[in-house]
């Protein structure tokens, strides 16, 4: 997919990850939705801020209305709580899987539409190594994010027919907000994890695994679990 001249919808473009995204796909000659439930917080140059909240699917589809033109969805909105499945407070279980699952598939079910009518395009959906990796300890973010995995495989299979491609961004920490208690050195530069992103759109690789974490992850995913209980 070429980006020049693409329009696109970058979801959470107020910040982080997100805004490195719409920065970047500005300065390769797309026009740019930027995304956030608080829209005057898109304060990128040349991005159109677009009022979307991913879990108020009434708010996604009038996102869609307004930004008819669309070629390019990318479902980068997400939260992570630090909640456990079991111990976890379940309120909070469920706002991630609403914000890091549901959100993904209401914005793609509301824009794939408009991408098919505009002649097709492109989705793509920001992930994690934690789509394959499950630590007791973020289980409930690595529980939505291997949702959010089946939704990109899945809908890859079922938005093909209509001219629409469906990629997967993976990656293991970025230095944003997100990841602010990991050690520098096990961080990747957002930026770059951007560049990566949309090259791999160009080049319409339906997997982009942006880190070696990612990648060591992927290879692992034959390995038998081991015990941890006796």
């Amino acid at each position: 997919m070429e980006l020049q001249n693409t329009v696109a919808v970058v979801t959470g473009a107020n910040r982080g990850f997100g805004r490195h995204l719409a920065a970047q796909l500005v300065e390769r000659g797309a026009k740019v939705y930027g995304a956030a439930r608080r829209p005057e917080t898109v304060d990128v140059p040349g991005v159109i801020p677009l009022r979307l909240d991913v879990t108020d699917e009434a708010s996604v589809r009038e996102a869609a209305r307004i930004a008819s033109d669309v070629t390019l969805l990318i479902n980068n909105a997400g939260i992570s709580t630090g909640a456990t499945l079991i111990g976890g407070d379940t309120d909070e279980v469920r706002r991630e899987m609403e914000t890091n699952f549901f959100g993904p598939l209401a914005a793609t079910r509301a824009f794939a539409p408009v991408i098919e009518g505009n002649g097709g395009g492109t989705v793509l959906n920001v992930l994690s190594a934690l789509s394959w990796f499950h630590p007791a300890a973020l289980g409930s973010y690595a529980a939505s994010k291997a949702a959010a995995w089946a939704l990109t495989g899945a809908t890859r299979e079922e938005l093909a027919p209509r001219g629409i491609a469906v990629s997967a961004l993976h990656v293991g920490y970025m230095d944003t907000d997100m990841a602010a208690g990991v050690p520098a050195d096990q961080k990747v530069a957002a930026a770059d994890v951007a560049a990566q992103a949309l090259d791999g759109i160009e080049t319409g690789l339906p997997e982009i695994l942006a880190d070696e974490t990612s990648r060591y992850v992927k290879q692992s995913l034959s390995a038998t679990p081991q015990p941890t209980a006796g």
